[in-house]
């Protein structure tokens, strides 16, 4: 069975720092663009940072720019994303996905076509 596998969300407070990891279990990620996105209480998903398939090519939402890193490692089969200096406002489940593109593209749900469960991240005092 394939899926995507998120981790790493929890409870931190504002100003902390979370590193988010999306395994692929039974799906090789290597051959796919994956994005990360987010979606809060009552809010539509946003897409928060991609990277391709060569991982030159890599997309961050202005609402995390400058706080946000996004990087793959082959030989996990994995995808992180590194959040530093957390707000309030990044409380939301997380999810990665797999892109309909694999070299360019746009940060936006309905470019993505395989996603995982998601991993919940709140931050708080």
């Amino acid at each position: 069975q394939m899926e995507l596998v998120e981790s790493g969300g929890g409870l931190v407070q504002p100003g902390g720092s979370l590193r988010l990891s999306c395994a692929g279990s039974g799906l090789n990620l290597n051959i796919y663009a994956i994005g990360w996105f987010r979606q809060a209480p009552g809010k539509e998903r946003e897409g928060v940072s991609a990277i391709s398939v060569k991982g030159d090519y890599i997309l961050y939402a202005d609402s995390v720019k400058g706080r946000a890193t996004i990087s793959r490692d082959a030989a996990k089969n994995t995808v992180y994303l590194q959040m530093n200096n957390l707000v309030p406002g990044d409380t939301a489940a997380y999810y990665c996905a797999t892109a309909m593109w694999s070299d360019y593209g746009d940060l936006i749900p309905r470019q993505f076509d395989f996603w995982g469960q998601g991993t919940q991240v709140t931050v708080s005092l």
